[in-house]
């Protein structure tokens, strides 16, 4: 069974980006536009507002790009700092954990892009178009076996 849940890492992976980047990028969306209820229920935030409507632009745009995987890793890179700099400017006042400040959604956010970060983008990636370098594979021929040294 772990060989199956192996071959479908990449798609497994792949799913994840692109479920977080849509809901990150509606985020944005929300906030820039008004629309799918808002920005915290109601209206848009006033460009050139700091740092909510930089936050909402950072939400829409790396929110598509990780969801395209198109410079997943720099996107989510940004995002990821994006959050963490919304945790702690925004909510950590509040209270110690993120239930009590309502900053739930921004660490969340943070720690899911930072694993992207390290992860990559997983199968049907743009990325993959535009890259002349096959695919980072890990090593085919990996056993649990200890491999015994070749006499030359």
């Amino acid at each position: 069974m772990s060989a199956h849940l192996h071959r479908a890492q990449p798609y497994a992976l792949a799913l994840f980006r692109i479920v977080v980047g849509l809901l990150f990028a509606c985020h944005g969306a929300a906030s820039l536009f008004g629309v799918l209820g808002g920005a915290r229920g109601g209206g848009s935030i006033p460009a050139g507002t700091w740092p909510g409507w930089y936050a909402a632009v950072i939400q829409l745009i790396g929110g598509i790009l990780v969801a395209l995987g198109l410079g997943t890793r720099i996107a989510a890179l940004i995002s990821s700092g994006s959050m963490a700099y919304a945790y702690f400017s925004v909510h950590q006042s509040g209270g110690l954990f993120p239930l009590q400040n309502g900053g739930e959604p921004s660490a969340v956010y943070s720690w899911v892009f930072l694993l992207l970060v390290f992860t990559g983008p997983g199968a049907f990636a743009l990325d993959r178009l535009f890259t002349s370098r096959p695919p980072n594979r890990q090593d085919q021929n990996h056993t649990t076996e200890q491999s015994s040294p070749v006499a030359v």
